[in-house]
């Protein structure tokens, strides 16, 4: 049996547990696992005969506890090419208001920098607590992250979107060589 323990704020548990618990009951069908939920101290375990089940539940559990909804997450179940990722910005910023002010900059005014970025990608993006939460392909990641760099060492907005359009329109003309 294999088994996965997480620790998760406590104010995603409702989302994690869904109404009349439905999120919860979905994850478990979907993934064939079993979840028990302390909601005293926010603490999540997982357990199941199938190994890669239990990974899929943790991934799902894990970007619900990042500040996904829970039908965002469940796309980690429905493309087996989409991965989660996560940068830890309390590991790069020096204090409380450095770290706003990184959340701010990714984020944008009304969430505009991070909409832009989840336009020009292709990729899915949270950002909830001192953590970026990312889920798409492993290549749309590695440019998202590049991007996500660029704007924590303070270049502007509009030099970043012009980097992601340029990468966006070098991976259409892959494609388009890979069939032509």
């Amino acid at each position: 049996m294999a088994e996965q323990e997480i620790r998760i704020p406590m104010k995603r548990i409702g989302a994690l547990i869904g109404k009349k618990g439905e999120t919860k009951r979905l994850i478990e069908e979907r993934t064939g696992v079993t979840i028990d939920i302390d909601s005293e101290e926010g603490i999540v375990i997982i357990k199941g005969e199938d190994t890669i089940g239990v990974m899929n539940a943790n991934d799902i559990v894990t970007a619900i506890s990042r500040g996904f909804s829970p039908e965002r997450a469940f796309s980690l179940l429905e493309d087996e090419d989409l991965v989660l990722d996560l940068i830890d910005l309390g590991d790069i910023s020096k204090s409380q208001k450095q770290l706003e002010r990184y959340r701010g900059r990714i984020i944008g005014k009304e969430g505009r920098a991070r909409d832009q970025m989840e336009d020009l990608t292709g990729i899915m993006i949270s950002v909830y607590g001192k953590t970026v939460a990312m889920i798409g392909t492993a290549e749309q990641i590695n440019t998202t992250r590049t991007a996500i760099d660029m704007i924590i060492r303070g270049v502007p907005h509009e030099a970043v979107y012009s980097f992601l359009d340029k990468k966006n329109k070098e991976a259409k003309k892959d494609i388009l060589s890979y069939y032509y």
